[in-house]
């Protein structure tokens, strides 16, 4: 995978359908993608499109603890509906466990703790999770529209901090894209959701940003 094949394939993708490009993600991982979802507004979407294609392709996420009671929920909800082949994986220690000797999650004002937070509750059992599954190709629910750091993207990129072709779907959809979506599938949706790796949805819990990449090899 080089740049030229980046650029060629995102200017082939940029106008087509989200199922199209889902089909052509799994095409290319030659039995080795991979979906991943924290079960936020909408991802229901993707998973969808990703189950359409491929029934059991596994899906990765990273339950670090701190989701809402509506969000576990959702997942068992989402887990049931579309015969998810779900892969959880947790931080190796409990949010509990952290809370006690760490206290409380930082906040945007603590920017160092945060990201110290996400290294330890979200990063390193996601790589965990990268290095078990081993995909060549990552399915996200990301989408230009989300924040800043998320415009600069696009369908397909090189993601460095795991080793994987990360493709993105729904990359131009807007919100109106996603509601119009779940209601012609007739799939939920769950609001009451909250990452503590970001505290704000301008933020990024290190995933898809270059800093993360440090803060799992540190």
């Amino acid at each position: 995978m080089n740049p030229d094949d980046i650029r060629r394939w995102n200017a082939e993708l940029r106008d087509k359908p989200p199922l199209e490009i889902v089909r052509w993600a799994i095409g290319h991982a030659k039995g080795r993608a991979i979906v991943s979802t924290n079960f936020r507004p909408y991802e229901a979407v993707v998973l969808h499109l990703s189950v359409s294609v491929q029934p059991d392709i596994p899906v990765l996420w990273v339950d670090h603890g701190y989701n809402r009671p509506a969000t576990y929920r959702h997942a068992e909800e989402l887990k049931r509906l579309l015969k998810l082949n779900l892969k959880p994986y947790l931080p190796k220690i409990s949010a509990s466990h952290r809370d006690a000797i760490h206290g409380p999650i930082p906040t945007t004002e603590d920017e160092a703790g945060l990201k110290q937070f996400s290294a330890v509750m979200k990063l390193e059992p996601f790589q965990r999770g990268m290095k078990e599954l081993a995909p060549t190709v990552w399915i996200t629910a990301l989408r230009k529209v989300q924040n800043p750091n998320r415009a600069g993207l696009d369908i397909v990129t090189e993601d460095a901090n795991f080793g994987a072709m990360k493709v993105s779907p729904v990359f131009y959809w807007t919100d109106a894209d996603m509601e119009a979506y779940l209601r012609e599938h007739n799939l939920p949706n769950e609001w009451d959701y909250f990452d503590p790796a970001k505290a704000d949805e301008k933020r990024e819990c290190g995933l898809h940003a270059a800093w993360g990449g440090q803060a799992i090899k540190s």
